[in-house]
């Protein structure tokens, strides 16, 4: 805004509003007024903000899943739709970040400014009405003085022709004009008086009117239009405040937005088809042609044909008809497959869940064996490593016995080797079990190959649970592996398992002794119980499971820990027995 040029020589503009102390006062008034109202209207926008994103993130929470992560679907739909939540949760926090700047930075400055506003135009107008009742003041002292010099100099005429009525009267005495004549004098006297108060009252309240509108009045008139600027000053800056809450959030928001778009181009239908194969896919083999069933051999010719049966009487009188091969592919899958439909109800009560996961059909047991390994190899890793550490502080506390007892550490390295041992066992079981099902899997890939080329399917066994289960004379045997001991509170396998392997014939070579370090008291089937620093011989390597096989100089044999024992191989040893 241009302003005049003698305006803009003269910043302290009020001062010419010397008459206007009461617009003034108005208007001081309604400018703080007019803060207020914008500082309300800051309030309900932050409260607008804040209820927003309230309102985003209880969104995201209620569409969030809330399934353990073992359920949750892997399609990337919808892992493209949970990435789609976090960035809204997250363009909610930004909503929270610019109700928390509008609520310190515009809002809480406004208040506290709207406050000093207040105390401060509150003393200028008091010093503006000291300053005019000081002038009032002595414009009363002032009119005091002038209406008592008037009245004095009435008296004093009066007083005047008296004396000059008495001094003319010829009958009037001497005592009486010269009475009239005194109070003449006394008259004149007073209104001396009266007039010289007067003019020194007039000369004062003139010298304070003068300093009124010339010092005090421009100097409050002066504070208040600095109090005014300042406020439309804050005004402004408040404004660029306001916007510059949310220009901050701006390229985050941005990038919570590309997050989205991102999400969006991640989903692939080609991988949900993927996934879809992968979850449902059971690996049994499509049915096969059903077989014909021929009903018409026990009829009898009609004699019309005038030709002779040859079946002979035997098999026309209460033969049987043919029977369908009850082992025949279609007679296993027919009560296995609910092609357009759900399981009956009973199917699904008759499948529980196994250890051994048999419940399932082959390709996903394959996959949850998998799995299992896995998670069992990462915590039998954790423990070695554990191990591992726990070795290296004994070194160090034997080789610094100020630094800890050895000793103590002692029970947590035998717990951590028995936990060990209980890993490696589980590891084995579910290999086991693993290479029984990759094992069927295989063999049943062969002989369908083999049935694609001579137009029928092997013989197999259907269980109840719907596993498939090959006949036992097309069994695939896998490679012979031996199983560990079973730990305290597992089942209990077959008494005779390890017995099998003891029965030899021969017994094997001695290869190495060992030493215990522990004792061992060999409680499972198949172990050999040893006391701490006994001597045993080496009749078989550990292969890896955590065992070694052993004999007493009594001939008993067993396997023991491989971890309890110090082991001494020997050169040129013979007759090593290995398990591929």
């Amino acid at each position: 805004m241009h302003l005049p040029a003698d305006l803009r020589s003269n910043p302290h503009l009020w001062s010419e509003l010397w008459d206007q102390f009461e617009n003034l006062d108005k208007h001081t008034q309604w400018g703080i007024d007019f803060l207020e109202r914008y500082a309300k209207f800051v309030k309900e926008r932050l409260d607008i903000e804040q209820n927003y994103a309230k309102q985003l993130r209880n969104l995201v929470k209620k569409y969030c899943p809330k399934r353990a992560k073992d359920e949750e679907p892997r399609f990337t739909s919808c892992l493209s739709f949970n990435s789609v939540l976090n960035e809204l949760n997250d363009y909610a926090g930004q909503r929270e970040v610019v109700a928390e700047e509008m609520a310190h930075k515009v809002y809480g400055e406004l208040m506290r400014y709207s406050q000093d506003l207040k105390a401060e135009r509150k003393h200028h107008l008091q010093e503006g009405r000291k300053a005019q009742q000081h002038l009032d003041h002595c414009w009363k002292q002032m009119d005091n003085s002038k209406r008592k010099f008037e009245r004095e100099c009435r008296e004093a005429e009066k007083s005047q022709i008296t004396y000059d009525r008495l001094d003319n009267d010829i009958n009037a005495t001497k005592s009486e004009v010269e009475k009239a004549k005194a109070q003449f004098y006394l008259r004149n006297h007073m209104a001396d008086e009266s007039k010289n108060e007067y003019a020194a009252q007039l000369q004062n309240f003139n010298a304070e009117q003068w300093k009124h509108f010339n010092n005090a009045i421009p100097h409050i008139f002066k504070n208040l239009q600095d109090m005014d600027e300042r406020r439309t000053v804050k005004l402004g800056e408040t404004y660029r405040s306001f916007a510059e809450a949310e220009r901050r959030v701006i390229p985050i928001i941005s990038k919570c937005l590309e997050g989205m778009v991102s999400a969006a181009k991640a989903v692939d239908m080609r991988k949900d088809s993927i996934i879809v194969v992968e979850s449902f896919k059971s690996g049994f083999e499509p049915p096969g042609d059903f077989p014909f069933e021929d009903f018409s051999q026990n009829l009898s010719r009609a004699g019309s044909d005038g030709t002779i049966s040859n079946t002979p009487k035997g098999d026309r009188e209460g033969a049987p008809g043919p029977r369908p091969d009850p082992k025949h592919p279609m007679s296993r899958t027919k009560n296995k497959l609910w092609l357009f439909g759900k399981k009956p109800k009973w199917s699904v009560k008759m499948a529980p869940s196994l250890e051994d996961f048999s419940h399932l059909p082959p390709e996903q047991r394959r996959k949850r064996l998998q799995l299992r390994i896995d998670e069992l190899s990462k915590e039998l890793q954790k423990e070695m490593d554990q191990r591992d550490a726990l070795n290296k502080m004994k070194d160090v506390y034997e080789k610094n016995p100020q630094m800890g007892d050895p000793s103590s550490l002692q029970p947590k390295i035998s717990e951590t080797i028995c936990n060990m041992e209980k890993l490696r066992s589980e590891i084995h079981k579910n290999e086991t079990w693993l290479s029984e099902v990759e094992g069927k899997q295989s063999s049943r890939g062969d002989r369908r190959h083999s049935a694609d080329n001579h137009h029928h399917t092997p013989q197999g066994r259907e269980s109840p649970e719907g596993s498939y289960t090959d006949d036992t004379s097309q069994e695939h045997h896998t490679p012979h592996k031996r199983p560990s001991p079973p730990q305290p509170g597992q089942p209990n396998p077959d008494p005779h398992e390890f017995d099998d392997e003891f029965d030899d014939d021969d017994p094997l070579p001695v290869i190495g002794h060992c030493k215990a370090l522990y004792s061992f008291d060999g409680q499972n089937e198949g172990t050999l119980v040893m006391a701490e620093d006994e001597v045993l011989y080496i009749i078989e390597e550990d292969k890896g499971d955590g065992w070694t096989r052993a004999r007493k100089q009594s001939g008993e044999e067993g396997y023991v820990p491989t971890s309890y024992v110090e082991i001494t191989m020997e050169k040129n040893c013979k007759g090593a027995v290995t398990y591929i």
